[in-house]
Protein backbone atom coordinates (compact mmCIF):
# COMPACT_ATOMS: atom_id res chain seq x y z
CA UNK A 1 0.00 0.00 0.00
CA UNK A 2 2.93 2.19 0.86
CA UNK A 3 4.17 2.18 -2.94
CA UNK A 4 0.51 2.37 -4.56
CA UNK A 5 0.99 5.49 -2.23
CA UNK A 6 4.15 6.78 -3.22
CA UNK A 7 3.21 6.07 -7.04
CA UNK A 8 0.38 7.96 -6.84
CA UNK A 9 1.86 10.89 -4.97
CA UNK A 10 4.11 11.19 -7.90
CA UNK A 11 1.54 11.03 -10.40
CA UNK A 12 -0.02 13.84 -8.79
CA UNK A 13 2.49 15.88 -8.22
CA UNK A 14 3.94 15.94 -12.12
CA UNK A 15 0.22 16.49 -12.70
CA UNK A 16 -0.03 19.32 -10.93
CA UNK A 17 0.50 21.57 -13.85
CA UNK A 18 -1.88 19.59 -16.51
CA UNK A 19 -4.70 19.56 -13.66
CA UNK A 20 -4.66 23.22 -13.53
CA UNK A 21 -5.63 23.94 -17.19
CA UNK A 22 -7.75 20.45 -17.10
CA UNK A 23 -9.79 22.15 -14.16
CA UNK A 24 -10.72 25.51 -16.66
CA UNK A 25 -13.38 23.39 -18.31
CA UNK A 26 -14.47 20.06 -17.25
CA UNK A 27 -14.67 17.51 -20.36
CA UNK A 28 -17.28 16.72 -22.73
CA UNK A 29 -17.73 13.43 -20.69
CA UNK A 30 -17.27 13.36 -16.79
CA UNK A 31 -14.52 10.47 -15.91
CA UNK A 32 -15.41 8.54 -12.25
CA UNK A 33 -14.04 5.74 -11.22
CA UNK A 34 -15.62 3.65 -8.72
CA UNK A 35 -14.47 0.91 -6.24
CA UNK A 36 -17.33 -1.86 -5.86
CA UNK A 37 -19.71 -2.90 -8.36
CA UNK A 38 -23.02 -1.80 -6.30
CA UNK A 39 -21.61 2.06 -6.88
CA UNK A 40 -20.73 1.11 -10.40
CA UNK A 41 -24.20 0.40 -11.48
CA UNK A 42 -25.41 3.40 -8.61
CA UNK A 43 -23.26 5.57 -11.15
CA UNK A 44 -23.73 4.13 -14.57
CA UNK A 45 -27.38 4.97 -13.65
CA UNK A 46 -27.41 8.21 -13.15
CA UNK A 47 -24.98 9.19 -15.30
CA UNK A 48 -26.15 7.71 -18.70
CA UNK A 49 -24.00 8.97 -21.83
CA UNK A 50 -22.65 11.79 -20.03
CA UNK A 51 -20.71 9.73 -18.01
CA UNK A 52 -17.68 7.57 -18.51
CA UNK A 53 -17.41 5.05 -15.67
CA UNK A 54 -14.74 3.01 -14.84
CA UNK A 55 -15.20 -0.14 -11.59
CA UNK A 56 -12.06 -0.63 -9.91
CA UNK A 57 -13.75 -4.24 -8.63
CA UNK A 58 -15.44 -6.67 -10.83
CA UNK A 59 -17.98 -9.34 -10.29
CA UNK A 60 -17.32 -12.24 -7.33
CA UNK A 61 -14.48 -9.56 -5.93
CA UNK A 62 -14.42 -9.40 -1.94
CA UNK A 63 -13.77 -5.82 -1.27
CA UNK A 64 -12.49 -6.40 2.17
CA UNK A 65 -9.82 -8.04 0.33
CA UNK A 66 -9.06 -5.90 -2.46
CA UNK A 67 -5.34 -5.17 -3.56
CA UNK A 68 -5.15 -2.28 -5.68
CA UNK A 69 -2.35 -3.03 -8.09
CA UNK A 70 -0.15 -0.05 -9.86
CA UNK A 71 -2.53 -0.27 -13.09
CA UNK A 72 -5.09 1.42 -11.17
CA UNK A 73 -2.85 4.46 -10.67
CA UNK A 74 -3.77 5.54 -14.12
CA UNK A 75 -7.36 5.22 -13.73
CA UNK A 76 -7.36 7.27 -10.07
CA UNK A 77 -5.09 9.90 -11.90
CA UNK A 78 -7.27 10.51 -14.72
CA UNK A 79 -10.48 10.71 -13.27
CA UNK A 80 -12.33 13.68 -12.55
CA UNK A 81 -14.27 11.82 -9.82
CA UNK A 82 -13.72 8.55 -7.46
CA UNK A 83 -17.14 7.33 -5.92
CA UNK A 84 -16.06 4.89 -3.10
CA UNK A 85 -18.60 3.48 -0.08
CA UNK A 86 -16.50 4.23 2.72
CA UNK A 87 -16.96 3.15 6.57
CA UNK A 88 -13.47 1.15 5.69
CA UNK A 89 -15.54 -1.25 3.28
CA UNK A 90 -12.41 -0.99 0.51
CA UNK A 91 -9.96 -1.14 3.78
CA UNK A 92 -7.03 0.79 3.21
CA UNK A 93 -7.95 1.98 -0.22
CA UNK A 94 -9.72 4.47 1.89
CA UNK A 95 -6.50 6.15 3.44
CA UNK A 96 -5.06 6.71 -0.18
CA UNK A 97 -8.86 8.18 -1.26
CA UNK A 98 -8.38 10.66 1.61
CA UNK A 99 -4.83 11.61 1.30
CA UNK A 100 -5.50 12.03 -2.83
CA UNK A 101 -8.53 14.71 -1.81
CA UNK A 102 -6.24 16.21 0.43
CA UNK A 103 -3.98 17.04 -2.78
CA UNK A 104 -7.26 18.46 -4.69
CA UNK A 105 -8.35 14.82 -6.09
CA UNK A 106 -12.41 15.08 -5.88
CA UNK A 107 -13.84 11.94 -3.92
CA UNK A 108 -16.92 11.26 -2.83
CA UNK A 109 -17.83 8.92 -0.34
CA UNK A 110 -21.25 7.35 -0.32
CA UNK A 111 -21.98 6.51 2.86
CA UNK A 112 -21.48 10.37 4.32
CA UNK A 113 -24.90 10.70 2.85
CA UNK A 114 -26.49 8.63 6.11
CA UNK A 115 -27.02 9.89 9.93
CA UNK A 116 -24.07 7.64 11.21
CA UNK A 117 -26.36 7.51 14.69
CA UNK A 118 -28.55 4.80 12.50
CA UNK A 119 -25.89 2.70 11.34
CA UNK A 120 -25.17 -0.81 12.70
CA UNK A 121 -21.95 -0.58 15.09
CA UNK A 122 -18.99 -3.18 14.43
CA UNK A 123 -15.57 -3.52 16.24
CA UNK A 124 -14.90 -5.07 13.38
CA UNK A 125 -13.82 -1.85 10.78
CA UNK A 126 -11.74 1.06 12.04
CA UNK A 127 -15.42 3.19 11.17
CA UNK A 128 -16.84 1.42 14.16
CA UNK A 129 -19.81 0.78 11.64
CA UNK A 130 -21.30 -2.51 9.36
CA UNK A 131 -20.24 -1.06 6.07
CA UNK A 132 -22.59 -3.66 3.99
CA UNK A 133 -24.94 -0.52 3.84
CA UNK A 134 -26.51 -1.33 0.13
CA UNK A 135 -28.95 -3.75 1.56
CA UNK A 136 -30.58 -1.38 3.44
CA UNK A 137 -32.84 -0.18 0.53
CA UNK A 138 -34.02 2.94 2.28
CA UNK A 139 -29.57 3.71 2.73
CA UNK A 140 -30.35 3.12 -1.37
CA UNK A 141 -32.17 5.63 -1.80
CA UNK A 142 -30.50 8.37 0.14
CA UNK A 143 -27.13 7.82 -1.47
CA UNK A 144 -28.65 7.72 -4.85
CA UNK A 145 -29.87 10.97 -4.41
CA UNK A 146 -26.54 12.13 -2.75
CA UNK A 147 -24.41 11.11 -5.51
CA UNK A 148 -26.92 12.89 -8.23
CA UNK A 149 -26.49 16.50 -6.56
CA UNK A 150 -22.91 15.90 -6.37
CA UNK A 151 -23.11 15.11 -10.02
CA UNK A 152 -25.23 17.99 -10.82
CA UNK A 153 -22.42 20.59 -8.62
CA UNK A 154 -19.37 19.19 -10.87
CA UNK A 155 -20.82 18.77 -13.99
CA UNK A 156 -23.97 21.53 -13.69
CA UNK A 157 -24.37 21.37 -17.82
CA UNK A 158 -25.79 17.72 -17.51
CA UNK A 159 -28.12 18.45 -14.26
CA UNK A 160 -31.48 17.56 -16.08
CA UNK A 161 -29.95 14.52 -17.51
CA UNK A 162 -28.29 13.09 -14.07
CA UNK A 163 -31.69 14.62 -12.07
CA UNK A 164 -34.03 12.95 -14.93
CA UNK A 165 -32.07 9.56 -14.77
CA UNK A 166 -31.76 9.82 -10.82
CA UNK A 167 -35.59 9.93 -10.85
CA UNK A 168 -36.08 6.77 -13.19
CA UNK A 169 -33.43 5.35 -10.73
CA UNK A 170 -35.51 5.75 -7.58
CA UNK A 171 -38.76 4.40 -9.31
CA UNK A 172 -37.57 1.09 -10.01
CA UNK A 173 -35.77 0.92 -6.21
CA UNK A 174 -39.27 1.82 -4.47
CA UNK A 175 -40.50 -0.60 -6.54
CA UNK A 176 -38.16 -3.20 -5.69
CA UNK A 177 -38.89 -3.04 -1.99
CA UNK A 178 -42.49 -3.52 -2.52
CA UNK A 179 -42.13 -6.30 -4.35
CA UNK A 180 -39.63 -7.57 -2.24
CA UNK A 181 -41.90 -7.13 0.58
CA UNK A 182 -44.30 -8.81 -0.43
CA UNK A 183 -42.66 -11.94 -1.74
CA UNK A 184 -40.68 -11.89 1.83
CA UNK A 185 -44.62 -11.79 3.13
CA UNK A 186 -45.02 -15.42 2.15
CA UNK A 187 -42.42 -16.79 4.49
CA UNK A 188 -43.44 -17.53 8.38
CA UNK A 189 -41.53 -15.19 10.57
CA UNK A 190 -40.36 -18.24 12.40
CA UNK A 191 -38.62 -19.33 9.44
CA UNK A 192 -36.26 -16.48 8.66
CA UNK A 193 -33.30 -17.27 9.90
CA UNK A 194 -30.30 -16.79 7.59
CA UNK A 195 -27.03 -18.54 7.60
CA UNK A 196 -24.67 -17.08 5.35
CA UNK A 197 -20.61 -17.35 5.04
CA UNK A 198 -20.12 -13.84 6.39
CA UNK A 199 -22.46 -11.46 8.03
CA UNK A 200 -22.84 -9.16 4.92
CA UNK A 201 -26.69 -9.28 5.60
CA UNK A 202 -27.69 -7.43 8.83
CA UNK A 203 -28.88 -4.13 7.25
CA UNK A 204 -31.54 -7.13 4.84
CA UNK A 205 -32.26 -8.70 8.15
CA UNK A 206 -33.35 -5.45 10.16
CA UNK A 207 -34.96 -4.08 7.07
CA UNK A 208 -37.04 -7.37 6.33
CA UNK A 209 -37.42 -9.16 10.34
CA UNK A 210 -34.34 -11.47 9.86
CA UNK A 211 -32.09 -13.27 11.89
CA UNK A 212 -28.61 -13.06 10.64
CA UNK A 213 -25.98 -15.43 11.42
CA UNK A 214 -23.14 -15.33 9.33
CA UNK A 215 -19.88 -18.05 10.08
CA UNK A 216 -17.43 -15.57 9.37
CA UNK A 217 -18.17 -12.26 11.27
CA UNK A 218 -18.55 -9.30 9.72
CA UNK A 219 -15.37 -9.23 7.57
CA UNK A 220 -14.05 -11.95 5.22
CA UNK A 221 -10.65 -10.68 6.48
CA UNK A 222 -11.26 -13.14 9.49
CA UNK A 223 -11.23 -16.40 8.60
CA UNK A 224 -14.10 -19.14 10.50
CA UNK A 225 -12.40 -21.39 13.01
CA UNK A 226 -12.89 -24.69 14.26
CA UNK A 227 -14.97 -23.06 17.25
CA UNK A 228 -17.00 -20.94 14.80
CA UNK A 229 -18.21 -23.93 12.89
CA UNK A 230 -19.32 -26.08 16.06
CA UNK A 231 -21.01 -23.35 17.23
CA UNK A 232 -23.01 -22.63 14.33
CA UNK A 233 -23.46 -26.54 13.91
CA UNK A 234 -24.90 -26.47 16.84
CA UNK A 235 -26.89 -23.11 16.52
CA UNK A 236 -28.62 -25.29 12.92
CA UNK A 237 -29.35 -27.98 14.87
CA UNK A 238 -31.31 -26.14 17.82
CA UNK A 239 -33.58 -24.43 15.37
CA UNK A 240 -34.36 -26.78 12.96
CA UNK A 241 -32.25 -24.36 10.28
CA UNK A 242 -32.98 -26.56 6.58
CA UNK A 243 -31.00 -24.07 4.41
CA UNK A 244 -27.59 -22.12 4.42
CA UNK A 245 -25.91 -19.97 2.20
CA UNK A 246 -23.25 -19.30 0.00
CA UNK A 247 -21.78 -16.33 -1.32
CA UNK A 248 -20.71 -15.00 -4.77
CA UNK A 249 -17.20 -13.38 -3.29
CA UNK A 250 -16.31 -15.62 -0.63
CA UNK A 251 -15.50 -19.25 -1.04
CA UNK A 252 -17.45 -21.96 -0.55
CA UNK A 253 -15.43 -24.20 1.47
CA UNK A 254 -16.28 -22.84 4.64
CA UNK A 255 -20.00 -22.99 4.39
CA UNK A 256 -19.80 -26.49 2.73
CA UNK A 257 -17.51 -27.46 6.46
CA UNK A 258 -20.63 -26.14 8.03
CA UNK A 259 -22.86 -28.29 5.81
CA UNK A 260 -20.25 -31.56 6.67
CA UNK A 261 -20.28 -31.03 10.55
CA UNK A 262 -24.26 -30.88 10.58
CA UNK A 263 -24.33 -33.77 8.73
CA UNK A 264 -21.89 -35.66 11.08
CA UNK A 265 -24.16 -34.92 14.24
CA UNK A 266 -26.85 -36.58 12.50
CA UNK A 267 -29.15 -33.48 10.98
CA UNK A 268 -29.05 -32.71 7.52
CA UNK A 269 -29.17 -28.68 5.87
CA UNK A 270 -28.97 -27.41 2.59
CA UNK A 271 -27.60 -25.35 0.61
CA UNK A 272 -29.88 -22.92 -0.33
CA UNK A 273 -28.14 -21.45 -2.83
CA UNK A 274 -25.17 -18.44 -4.07
CA UNK A 275 -26.20 -14.94 -3.26
CA UNK A 276 -24.49 -11.97 -3.97
CA UNK A 277 -23.35 -10.06 -0.83
CA UNK A 278 -20.24 -8.13 -1.88
CA UNK A 279 -20.27 -7.59 -5.01
CA UNK A 280 -23.18 -8.04 -7.89
CA UNK A 281 -23.10 -10.78 -10.32
CA UNK A 282 -21.75 -10.54 -14.17
CA UNK A 283 -21.69 -7.76 -16.28
CA UNK A 284 -25.06 -7.79 -18.74
CA UNK A 285 -27.29 -10.28 -16.51
CA UNK A 286 -29.87 -9.34 -14.36
CA UNK A 287 -27.58 -9.68 -11.23
CA UNK A 288 -25.07 -7.50 -12.41
CA UNK A 289 -27.29 -4.86 -11.40
CA UNK A 290 -28.33 -3.79 -8.05
CA UNK A 291 -32.29 -4.15 -8.44
CA UNK A 292 -31.40 -7.66 -10.42
CA UNK A 293 -29.03 -8.54 -7.64
CA UNK A 294 -31.67 -7.90 -4.71
CA UNK A 295 -34.60 -9.97 -6.35
CA UNK A 296 -32.50 -12.91 -7.16
CA UNK A 297 -31.06 -12.87 -3.31
CA UNK A 298 -34.94 -12.34 -1.98
CA UNK A 299 -35.91 -15.31 -4.43
CA UNK A 300 -33.30 -17.55 -3.61
CA UNK A 301 -33.89 -16.68 0.02
CA UNK A 302 -37.41 -17.41 0.15
CA UNK A 303 -37.33 -21.03 -2.25
CA UNK A 304 -35.15 -22.18 0.23
CA UNK A 305 -36.51 -21.71 3.54
CA UNK A 306 -39.95 -21.27 2.78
Amino acid sequence: MKRLWMVLSLSLLLGACADNTKKEGLPEHLSVVTTTTMITDMVEQIGGDAIEVQGLMGSGVDPHLYKASEGDVTKLYNADLIIYNGLHLEGKLVEVFEKMNEQGKKTLAISDALDQSTLIGSDYFASSYDPHIWFEIDYWTQMTSYVTEELKKIAPKHAETFESNSQNYLKQINALKTELTASIGQLPENRRILVTAHDAFNYFGRSFGFQVVGLQGLSTATEAGVQDVQRMTQFIIDNKINAIFVESSVPRRTVEALQAAVKAQGHEVAIGGELFSDALGSAGTPEGTYVGMYKHNVETIVKALK
